[in-house]
């Protein structure tokens, strides 16, 4: 029970992080030209990279080292299969937006739905395995009764959570920009991250049966990150321009990402 209030709470700090940063399209609905656009667009191209490389494949490599199998095999498995995933989901999308390509009567692209869907999805599918994986690690705290582990637990969750203040706003803000209502908006991209402490608690419940699977669903959620990185947000920083802010913004999105990474461990 302890280790169940311990992964509830750890897991709800994420998840409040990631309210806080869909807050902010409260902040920046108005003021928000391209430019600043392009720089969130960037910024969140940046961190997702960054979140794949240090916050899912690295990981799931390490957990596949130490149980025993083949290092690169669930990474690069669960990486394809997470982009094949999305390629589906990218065809499926105009069949539920049947005027794909065009303007609606408020003069929103049924193609920027599509982006704000698939930008949803990613972060959504990112969030599961970091919800289960703070949940693992307070379990294995819980289990093996060690004050090191414990603090490892909560240096993750406290990493973790950082990186979810701009994945939050980084979802309820293109959704914005595609006409939606703020609180809308808002909502959404705080229920990307909900899925936290569900799958954490969930995996606290389940421990020893979903350990093996990390890897897997770790670089799962690679693979869907970098799809949408390389599909959809890039070609929105570059949309028009040869240089603009928001290459700055995928540089400083990276950047800030690895030295969290690296830093909190």
């Amino acid at each position: 029970m302890d280790t169940l209030i311990l992964a509830a709470r750890g897991t709800g700090f994420t998840f409040l992080m990631t309210v806080l940063g869909a807050a902010m399209v409260f902040f920046f609905r108005k003021q928000m030209n391209d430019g600043i656009q392009r720089v969130f667009f960037g910024f969140a191209a940046g961190v997702m990279t960054a979140a794949c490389v240090w916050s899912l494949l690295l990981p799931a490599i390490e957990d596949a080292e130490k149980g025993g199998g083949i290092p690169w095999l669930p990474a690069a498995g669960g990486f394809c299969a997470g982009a094949v995933f999305l390629i589906f989901l990218d065809a499926l999308l105009p069949q539920l937006y049947p005027g794909f390509g065009r303007y609606g009567e408020n003069g929103e692209s049924t193609e920027d739905k599509k982006r704000a869907s698939l930008l949803v999805l990613a972060v959504t599918l990112h969030n599961i395995p970091e919800g289960m994986a703070v949940g693992l690690s307070f379990a294995m705290a819980g289990t093996t009764g060690s004050d090191g582990a414990l603090s490892g637990a909560v240096a993750l969750a406290i990493g973790i959570g950082i990186q979810n203040f701009p994945e939050g706003a980084a979802v309820s803000l293109p959704l914005c920009q595609t006409g939606m209502r703020p609180r809308k908006a808002f909502l959404a991209g705080s229920l990307s991250g909900a899925v936290e402490p569900v799958f954490g608690i969930l995996a606290v419940l389940a421990a020893k049966a979903a350990q093996p699977l990390m890897p897997w669903l770790l670089s799962f959620a690679a693979g869907a990150m970098m799809y949408v990185v390389a599909q959809e947000l890039i070609p929105q920083v570059y949309r028009d321009v040869r240089v603009n802010p928001g290459m700055l913004g995928a540089i400083g999105g990276f950047l800030i990402m690895m030295i969290l990474d690296v830093a909190l461990g």
